[in-house]
């Protein structure tokens, strides 16, 4: 809150609706939202694992990351395995430690399969963006921003139209995407990113 002080009356203003839904999602076991999202994924279980939705659940993240309530935008709420990779047995000679079977962390965030899976199911549209809604022991469940390049409103808008023009074509696929551009690493720079870019294995081949 900020207060304002005008001819020593203390004025306060308020927070917007967007600040108190951020503020229930930051711990939504410790908020409201406990018993409202264990009634949720007890539903998203029996559903298809990549379904159309009529409105966000998350109104505050979906509007930050270039949602509008308009024609050309859809939400698309997809459900992806939870945890990390797990290779097949190794049935060679091989000490235990280097088997390699549990806790390998594959390239892709668990997000990004999302978004990628998301996309070959409704080709026609492009990814905008992505949020976690939820998950599960088994599940997680992210709602994928989809706009249609070819909708009249959206060509008309100039704050989205920059997605109707080819070079942004299967952009999800090139990490283009906030999550994508996560595990590229260039959410970071400078001291203690200097392996980031452009890849870890590239740095040790670099000259001083």
């Amino acid at each position: 809150m900020t207060d304002k002080k005008e001819e020593g009356v203390a004025t306060v203003r308020g927070k917007s609706m967007y600040k108190y839904i951020a503020e229930a999602w930051k711990n939504p076991d410790k908020s409201y939202l406990k018993e409202l999202n264990k009634e949720r994924r007890f539903n998203w279980r029996r559903e298809e694992n990549f379904c159309r939705v009529e409105r966000p659940t998350r109104l505050d993240r979906a509007r930050s990351l270039g949602y509008k309530a308009k024609q050309g935008y859809v939400i698309v709420r997809g459900r992806v395995r939870k945890g990390t990779f797990n290779k097949r047995t190794i049935k060679g000679g091989r000490r235990a430690k280097r088997k390699g079977i549990t806790k390998i962390t594959v390239g892709k965030s668990i997000q990004r399969i999302a978004e990628e899976r998301t996309q070959k199911r409704y080709p026609n549209l492009e990814v905008l963006n992505s949020y976690w809604v939820g998950m599960d022991g088994q599940y997680e469940w992210y709602e994928v921003i989809l706009v249609d390049p070819h909708h009249a409103v959206i060509k008309a808008d100039p704050k989205i139209n920059w997605i109707c023009e080819p070079g942004h074509s299967g952009r999800v696929y090139r990490g283009k995407t906030s999550a994508g551009q996560r595990g590229r690493g260039l959410h970071k720079k400078g001291k203690g990113a200097e392996k980031c870019r452009p890849s870890q294995r590239a740095k040790g081949g670099r000259g001083k």
